[in-house]
């Protein structure tokens, strides 16, 4: 995947499904701006808890799909199950960077509580949205880690040696810099991205 695949696919909102998700996302995005104002390590912390929800109940949910129907899932259960596995090895990572304080632990449990259900509710009620909605939230994961990335670059943040776990889990050299961990968990946004922009298309493809 080339730098501006990463950075600029958008997925253009086709239907009022795809605008509501889309303000959804937009809505948490100024939540996030505001509460964490630029600090992007502790912003990261919050929103990995998060951002690895979606793949873990999408996951369980097809599962159970598959045996009811008693189907093949087509390799979506290893998919989602894999992408909320890396979004909580996002959130290692982060945690030894940031090293979020009491308040932000607090924050973590409430929005994943009320997170966890709210999706699996939503997912249950259309899959598709709530795939296209993760689409979006991996979206602007993609944005929040290019400024980042551009705030490493101009000095504005230290770029600080590589947490052992970064190291381990993406192959990085010894001597790893933020930038790299920044630069690979920015293309694994981008591939979660692509993989459920694509989930909401084929749902809504087979719906027809």
């Amino acid at each position: 995947m080339t730098k501006s695949e990463i950075e600029s696919n958008h997925h253009q909102p086709k239907c009022l499904s795809d605008h509501i998700a889309l303000a959804v996302v937009k809505f948490m995005r100024f939540f996030a701006d505001t509460f964490f104002a630029g600090r992007y390590g502790h912003r990261a912390v919050v929103l990995e808890t998060v951002a690895a929800v979606p793949g873990m109940v999408g996951g369980a949910l097809q599962h159970l799909k598959s045996l009811r129907r008693m189907k093949d899932d087509d390799g979506w259960i290893h998919t989602l199950l894999e992408e909320a596995e890396n979004e909580r090895m996002h959130l290692l990572t982060f945690i030894h960077i940031a090293q979020p304080s009491f308040l932000e632990r607090m924050l973590i449990i409430i929005i994943q509580g009320v997170f966890y259900n709210l999706f699996f509710i939503l997912y249950l009620l259309s899959s598709r949205i709530a795939h296209r909605i993760v689409g979006y939230l991996e979206e602007e994961a993609v944005h929040s880690y290019t400024e980042y990335l551009a705030g490493i670059d101009a000095g504005k943040y230290e770029n600080i040696s590589a947490p052992e776990i970064a190291i381990k889990y993406w192959n990085l050299p010894s001597d790893a810099r933020l930038r790299e961990v920044v630069i690979a968990v920015r293309l694994d946004e981008a591939l979660h991205r692509d993989v459920n922009h694509d989930f909401a298309n084929q749902i809504l493809k087979n719906s027809k």
